[in-house]
């Protein structure tokens, strides 16, 4: 395994031994922040993914969140949620080994050998007259994946890393990979404008010009996955034409 590079600096590390959503600690301390900070639970007692669904997390797994304050547009925050599944697989890359398959799924998903091992979920709250602060949650089946039966018709099984790979990692090891990894892609987007985060999460993404389903709310479509345009959206050709899709559930049966 590749050594961790340097803690960021002026980026605040906290491990907590135990509380109930790292997003929420998160949101409720930042009126005293002053600048960006990581979270990690050793426990975390509800957890949670997109649309309120519950995620769950034994211990050993890995429940962290960035806090941060993005100065620029909701847009330009949403497409933190790049940077950070990018990272994500930077750091992954490092603790899982070259044999490990990596892919992104959109919109918030790393899947290892073609299950979901991790998921990402953006949370922002007002601040005054401060930028909103804006929660970057990130959950990784280390140790133990979900049972099947629990998770909705459909959706991607679930993994974990030492399923998949026989390495047994800290929550803490891979947060010392995850921050400097954020931190770098921060500074690419910064650097070269989303572009490029763009090209960069596209060369990873999941099934990319094959024919998936796109859920949002009662309506489902499917088409050819052509990518993500400029905003993040999702890229869908279907009989009717092309068409971009800000948010949506994916599935690939």
């Amino acid at each position: 395994m590749t050594d961790a590079a340097a803690w960021p600096e002026g980026v605040a590390r906290h491990v907590l031994a135990e509380i109930d959503s790292t997003n929420a600690e998160a949101l409720r301390r930042a009126p005293e922040l002053t600048g960006p900070a990581w979270f990690l639970a050793l426990r975390q007692t509800a957890g949670r993914g997109r649309r309120g669904r519950a995620w769950s997390d034994p211990p050993g797994n890995f429940a962290a969140t960035l806090l941060t304050f993005p100065a620029g547009p909701p847009a330009d925050a949403a497409r933190l949620s790049f940077v950070a599944a990018l990272a994500l697989q930077d750091a992954l890359a490092q603790v899982c080994g070259p044999s490990a398959r990596l892919a992104l799924k959109w919109p918030n998903d790393v899947l290892l050998n073609g299950g979901k091992v991790a998921g990402i979920l953006l949370e922002s709250a007002g601040s005054g007259r401060r930028p909103a602060a804006l929660a970057i949650g990130i959950g990784v089946n280390l140790a133990h994946a979900p049972e099947p039966q629990t998770l909705e018709p459909g959706a991607v099984p679930p993994v974990s890393v030492a399923g998949e790979t026989g390495h047994h990692v800290d929550p803490e090891t891979l947060l010392d990979l995850l921050a400097p990894a954020f931190t770098a892609r921060e500074r690419e987007l910064a650097r070269e404008g989303f572009a490029a985060t763009r090209a960069a999460w596209l060369a990873r993404a999941a099934r990319l010009g094959e024919t998936i389903t796109a859920r949002t709310g009662a309506v489902t479509r499917q088409g050819r996955f052509d990518g993500i345009d400029a905003t993040g959206a999702l890229i869908l050709t279907t009989a009717a034409g092309r068409e971009a899709i800000p948010a949506a559930d994916v599935h690939f049966g």
